[in-house]
Formats: C-alpha cells, structure tokens, sequence
C-alpha cells in the first residue's frame, strides 16, 4: 500500500468507523457466538500472496463483527465505560503514524514532553495538591501507565523498594529476603483483584480490611491490624485506598484512612480507577479530599473522561521514588540531557521499556471538549444513573443495594439468590442489553453502569421495561420463589 492508496483507503476507514458508531444501537449489544468460532471462519496460515483490502473489509463483517462485544452500544451497561471519542481516535491515528518509541526524552522530545504536560493539565483538572505537578521544578509529576494495574503495581514496588533500603541503611545486617518475607500490605475487602494480583507478583503478603456498612474501608481496623502485624514482628509498608469500587462504587475515607499512613510511615496509593473522572466537577471534587495524604494517586481518563484505551493517569509526589526503584542505565539508552534536570525518561516510571504517543489522545480530547465538555459529560451519566435508580425504587419488587453516587446503580429482586441469578442469565441471554453482577455481603447483585457516550434517557427507560419484563417471566415460572418476595 504506497501513500496514494493509504489516502483512500484511509478516507474508506474512517467512514466505516463513522458508520459502524452511528449504527451500532442497531447491532445486538453481545454477540451469539460459541466459544472456537473465529478459528472454524479463517485459514490455519497467513496467506502467501497479498490480499485486497475489499476482501478484508468484507471478511470484517462477516468474521469479526459477529463476534464483538459492542462495548460503546448505549444499551451496554456492563462493568465500566470505556471510554471513546473522535478527537481521541484522530489523535490514536496520529500517534500510529508517528510511530515514536517514546522511552526517553531523546527517543522523541515532544513525547515526553506533551506527556509532562498534560499530566500537570489533568492534575489542575482534578485540584491535585501541588506536590504532585511537575512544573518547572517540582519533585512530583505524573506518568500514562497502561492500566490501574500497572499503577498499582508500579506503586507497590516502589514503596518495597523505598522501605527494603531505609531497613537495610538503619541495619546493613539486613538481607533483602528477611525483610520481603515480612512485609505486609492492606487493602479493602472491596478492592479490585489487581491489587491483589500486584502483592502476588510483588511477593508481598496482601491483607484485606474489613469494610463498614458503606463498603467502605474500616479505618479503625486498619489500626487494629498494624497494630497486630507490628507485634508479631512484620512489617506494614503499604495501603491501597479505593475511591469508586468495582462492586459498588463505594469510597474509603482519605481524611480517616490517610493520618494513620502519614504517622505509621506507610506508602498510600489511591486507586480511582473509574471515578477519578468526576473529581473534575466540583461537586464531586470532595470525595478526593484527603489525597494530599498520598504518595501516589490514580486513575483513568480510558474510562471515563473520552480518552480511549489506553491512558491510565498515575502521580507520585516523589518522582525519585519511582526512578530509584527501576532506573537502569545500559549505555545504548543514555543521552546527554538525561542527567540535566530538565526532563525525565519515562521509561524509569513504568514496568515496560516502550511507551506510544498516548498524550497526543489527552491533547486533542481536552482542547476539543474542554473542561466544561468534559464536566458536562460526567453529569450527564450521573443524572441517567440517578434516573435508572429512581426508576428501579418505584417498583417494590427491587431494592437498591448501596448508594448511588456516580454512574453506577447495584439492584437486585427483594429474592433469594437463585432468582436473582436467574434474572441476570435472562436478561443476558435476550441480548438486547448486557450487564453483569457482583457479589456484596453474600448477595448477589445486579449492576447497571452508564457507559456509552451516546447513551440517552431513552435507552434507559428502554432498559428497564426489559429488566422489568425479564423479572415478570422469572418470578412466574415453577419454583420460581415468589412467596420470597418482600414488599
């Protein structure tokens, strides 16, 4: 393909995406495929003579298509958002074309650069305390990871790093293996399993505090659980505060949970994973107060700020904290300016050497919505999820089953279990909108997100005359326990 086909081609392209978005409230939500079915459509080899691009457009629809899952159809209310808009497209578009490994500031200045800058952009956005920007001389800054995963991780290592090294400088008799072996970090008992996954590869034993009524973290069992581990001789090192749950969406109190990290010397990374977003309207700016007690912070734009996948924002106050723990020098990457001052590589903030252009996406999204774009976008999502909620409370057969503050609403059937189960494999199996549970306090719970970015009032309602028909069926068939049910 030579520039003059690429142009058409391209042109092609961008209208089939523009087709495939305006048109996708009318392809089924899941797809009805079985488990082994692409591999039955395609050859067992690549071909050995080119193919047109006609043939492989058409073997889009007709090979992958059938099997997607049409995450931005506003009839997906399944797990989060992702997020997507044109201006972030184009900028992806760009990036490919670039095609820069941006790992440090030599390998293309302007990539580290606009990263720089944007971070410090979304950190303003957000109110972020001072200590956490970059500017012109800060000790902070922040960094795109892949996902909260990584964040997460990335955190984890670095404060096992930080307190492995400030143990062994007090007493050089010390062994990094003494130490790891016990090392201790805490998390919620409604963390996501990442967290977990992160003291699994970190090698750390990870703790899960009990959560309140809220499914908030408990932060006088925290206290009580340092207090333990420190007496049996371990040695706490790391907290995971959530704000924005996956179950539920529920918040841990910074302002109760961050004195106790500041004075037992504990590295605070808080996971905003989903709910980050909304910190950039003032009215939800409140559930982020406490940050200034952190060490690092995240969340990510993919999710909910237009941005798509991905972009995962991650600030540290201490940028030496990261680049201690995972600067390595061969002399193939140095450069002259690395030492300056002035810059920083990215590639000692993260787990992987290379890194894309992902910033670009942030610039053309924040300069084409700006601020008030985006605020008015997230206020949007959370009235539709306020007006599911009110929706759900005036049919006495359900209950809401935590407090809904963003764009997440937990409901289940006044019923056992079972039924509720049953409720969700009927609305699935239907196809016409797709959720997904959780579990909260040993019940099961259905939950019902507002993701898309074209999603309207009327794809709501729809929704919930589909819950409420699929209920109807459940509750008559045999056995189906409707004596259970609690008016």
């Amino acid at each position: 393909m030579n520039a003059s086909e690429f142009r058409r081609r391209g042109k092609e392209m961008v209208d089939y995406v523009a087709d495939y978005l305006e048109g996708i409230e009318g392809r089924q939500v899941f797809p009805d495929v079985d488990p082994g079915y692409l591999r039955r459509l395609i050859p067992t080899t690549a071909p050995q003579e080119p193919e047109t691009f006609e043939d492989i457009i058409k073997d889009v629809e007709k090979i992958i298509m059938p099997g997607v899952t049409h995450w931005h159809s506003p009839y997906f209310f399944a797990y989060f958002p992702t997020a997507s808009s044109y201006p972030a497209m184009l900028a992806d578009m760009l990036c490919g074309a670039i095609g820069c490994i941006g790992f440090s500031w030599a390998a293309s200045p302007a990539c580290t650069e606009l990263e720089t800058v944007m971070m410090d952009w979304l950190g303003k956005m957000l109110q972020l305390p001072e200590a956490f920007l970059a500017g012109e001389a800060g000790e902070g800054g922040g960094v795109i990871q892949g996902t909260a995963s990584e964040a997460t991780l990335v955190a984890l290592l670095a404060a096992r790093t930080k307190v492995t090294r400030r143990l062994q400088a007090a007493s050089p008799e010390l062994t990094q293996a003494a130490i790891m072996e016990k090392l201790v970090a805490y998390a919620s008992d409604q963390a996501h399993s990442s967290v977990e996954r992160a003291g699994l590869i970190g090698g750390v034993r990870l703790k899960a505090i009990p959560s309140d009524d809220k499914f908030a973290m408990q932060a006088s069992a925290l206290q009580e659980a340092l207090e333990r581990d420190k007496a049996a001789g371990l040695i706490p090192f790391f907290v995971v505060a959530t704000l924005g749950t996956t179950s539920c969406c529920s918040f841990d109190n910074l302002l109760e949970v961050g004195p106790i990290c500041h004075e037992e010397g504990l590295w605070l990374h808080v996971d905003a994973a989903y709910a980050g977003s909304a910190f950039i309207c003032p009215e939800f700016r409140h559930l982020l107060n406490g940050v200034e007690f952190a060490d690092s912070f995240n969340f990510n734009p993919h999710k909910w700020l237009l941005v798509n996948f991905d972009c995962s924002a991650m600030w540290v106050k201490k940028r030496t904290d990261l680049t201690g723990a995972f600067r390595l020098d061969p002399v193939y990457l140095r450069h002259s300016h690395q030492d300056s001052g002035l810059i920083t590589d990215y590639r000692h903030w993260q787990l992987p050497l290379g890194r894309r252009f992902r910033s670009l996406k942030m610039w053309f999204v924040f300069r084409m919505y700006g601020v008030k774009g985006l605020q008015a976008y997230i206020r949007k999502h959370v009235q539709l999820s306020h007006a599911f909620e009110a929706l759900v409370r005036q049919d006495t057969r359900f209950e809401i089953c935590a407090e809904v503050t963003l764009g997440l609403v937990c409901f289940r059937l006044k019923a056992s279990n079972k039924l509720n189960e049953a409720l969700l494999e009927s609305i699935n199996s239907a196809k016409k909108i797709h959720l997904v549970p959780c579990s909260l306090r040993d019940q099961f719970v259905l939950r019902f997100a507002i993701c898309s970015r074209t999603v309207e009032l009327a794809h709501v309602q729809r929704a919930w005359e589909h819950i409420q028909e699929m209920a109807a069926k459940v509750l008559r068939a045999p056995g189906d326990g409707t004596a259970e049910i609690k008016n």
